[in-house]
């Protein structure tokens, strides 16, 4: 596949985990539980579907950057990883952690720019 493929498929992981993530922080935040969402298994899946997505997609455009690993990754790839987990546990707070889930709202965009940037600058 293409780059720009890879990358399409990239940012739609990304999209979908995050939209999940801030759609169940919302509800939590609003003071409601797991169960009375009525949505909460499709978000689930959503953010499940979106991790895996924003992962293949990733390393395609590795693999298209030319990119080895040779056992060693650069130290941006690596904070992407750690990103990637980070955001893939997040689905665990908002409904444990109520008062969290506000807070979350505030720092999906900020994980989100902290990722563009990784990937734009490759510090």
């Amino acid at each position: 596949m293409s780059y720009e493929t890879y990358k399409l498929i990239h940012l739609l992981g990304i999209f979908a985990l995050m939209v999940a993530l801030a759609g169940m922080a919302a509800h939590a935040a609003a003071g409601h539980t797991k169960g009375e969402n009525s949505n909460y298994r499709t978000l689930l899946g959503l953010h499940g579907t979106g991790a895996l997505l924003a992962l293949t997609g990733g390393f395609g455009l590795l693999a298209r950057l030319n990119i080895e690993a040779e056992g060693h990754f650069p130290g941006w790839i690596w904070a992407k990883l750690v990103l990637w987990v980070i955001l893939g546990g997040l689905v665990a707070v908002p409904y444990r952690k109520k008062a969290l889930a506000r807070s979350l709202l505030f720092l999906l965009p900020l994980l989100g720019l902290v990722g563009a940037a990784l990937a734009n600058y490759k510090p």
